[in-house]
């Protein structure tokens, strides 16, 4: 019997929330506050017998075909981040994209895009793509805000555009197609691309202005550079695309297989990874052992420390749902008797509030119990919500206090203050609402590729 009967689900689940920011707020890494904040609620108000099984239950909610896809993405990010792709990619693009007004950050936006498509990573894109556009920009004149903002928010399309880790993750605890919800993110990320290549442009052409008016009244610009120019011959551009080439042959041959229909999402995730090994090997000599050897070892360390968030998560789900916690607080959700769009916009400000302190997979994990019941109930699609749940999840990635992204950019640009960062994101966040309010608008951005599937 449990050594504590008689409380109320809601008494049960303010003490279960309360307990679990508590320890998350000592530092303990997360999968295992989890873990502990779970094992502490079943020795207390669940069967003792329910205690024995904590192992097993982990271990049942790893040993799915669908979660050994994680670790076969993260391989293949991990192979083309560790190489010189994105610093190549970035280049091509440049080369191509030089005349535009802004064209540098324009080609950043989509390098960043491309280059998520292949890694479905947000770190792996901000450190390869950053690594080299941000000097470059700086070099020519953007702002160390423009910079950064550009990198970080394009790094966060890395959960958007399929395949992603994160988007998997959603599928599994909606049960719903992965292949449906890794088309609803191209329609979305297409527009981000566009939303944040559209604002680069402009705000380069501003300073642009800026700096020529002020030079035309003789005063010093410290962003002299930003006023030169620069030239790529048509061999250039032309001996650069085949740099891209392979880029595409990993995207389309990854999604062929996947939509196709010859292939699982772990099968597709395992030939990415192989294609992503051979293309490294061939163009950049990467197949050594000593050179193989970190990416292997990084691939580990990544995969098991994401799969313990996994697994704990869902024990930590679990308790919830055995105790009507999550039951409890979807019914709370029902019975305030709000309206279609007033749920949905409660919801998303509740997610924007636990992207301060959490990363994407664990809020998706522990709050999929109570969000997804009421939504599925007021009518909508829950594919439709998973790519606008994705785009919050990336708000969350660049905005303070702890987006992933920030840190990530200050460690490969460390002369950039940190408060400089996170101002150069803030355009970056509103333009993501943008996103949000357009997908609401107008869904097919999202569903026109998933029902044409259908």
């Amino acid at each position: 019997m449990p050594l504590l009967s008689g409380y109320s689900p809601a008494t049960i689940g303010i003490v279960y929330c309360a307990a679990t920011l508590i320890i998350m707020f000592t530092g303990i890494p997360i999968a295992f506050a989890l873990g502990v904040v779970a094992t502490i609620f079943m020795f207390l108000f669940m069967p003792r017998a329910s205690v024995d099984t904590i192992a097993q239950n982990v271990y049942e909610e790893l040993a799915s075909v669908v979660i050994l896809a994680i670790p076969l993405f993260i391989l293949q990010g991990a192979a083309i981040g560790r190489s010189d792709a994105g610093r190549d990619l970035y280049s091509a693009l440049h080369a191509w994209l030089h005349k535009i007004p802004g064209g540098l950050g324009v080609a950043n936006t989509l390098a960043c895009g491309i280059f998520a498509a292949m890694s479905g990573s947000s770190p792996a894109t901000c450190s390869a793509i950053g690594s080299a556009g941000i000097p470059e920009m700086r070099k020519r004149g953007y702002s160390a805000g423009l910079a950064s903002g550009i990198i970080a928010a394009g790094g966060t399309l890395g959960i958007l555009i399929p395949p992603s880790v994160t988007m998997l993750l959603y599928a599994v605890a909606a049960e719903v197609s992965i292949g449906k919800l890794f088309l609803a993110g191209v329609g979305p990320g297409i527009l981000l691309i566009v939303l944040f290549a559209g604002y680069a442009s402009w705000r380069y052409s501003f300073d642009k202005r800026r700096a020529r008016a002020a030079s035309a009244r003789g005063e010093v610009i410290d962003n002299a550079s930003i006023l030169q120019e620069h030239h790529y011959t048509l061999a250039q551009k032309f001996a650069m695309l085949g740099w891209v080439a392979p880029f595409i042959f990993i995207i389309s041959g990854t999604m062929f297989v996947l939509y196709s229909g010859y292939a699982t999402a772990s099968e597709t995730a395992a030939v990415g990874a192989v294609l992503a090994l051979l293309v490294i090997a061939i163009m950049y000599g990467v197949w050594r052992p000593k050179r193989v050897m970190p990416i292997l070892s990084g691939t580990m360390r990544e995969s098991s420390m994401l799969l313990l968030i996994i697994g704990f998560s869902l024990l930590f789900s679990y308790v919830m749902s055995y105790l009507h916690i999550s039951q409890s607080a979807a019914m709370w959700l029902m019975s305030l008797g709000l309206s279609k769009w007033a749920l949905l916009t409660a919801i998303l400000l509740f997610l924007v509030v636990l992207g301060f302190f959490l990363p994407p997979v664990s809020i998706i994990l522990m709050t999929a119990p109570i969000i997804l019941p009421p939504l599925r109930e007021a009518g909508f699609d829950l594919i439709w919500f998973g790519a606008i749940m994705t785009i919050v999840m990336e708000m969350g990635l660049i905005h303070p206090p702890v987006g992933l992204n920030l840190f990530v950019i200050k460690s490969i640009a460390p002369d950039i203050p940190l408060s400089t960062v996170m101002w150069g994101t803030l355009p970056f966040v509103f333009l993501m609402a943008v996103g949000i309010v357009l997908i609401c608008f107008f869904p097919e951005i999202a569903m026109f590729l998933p029902n044409l599937l259908s």
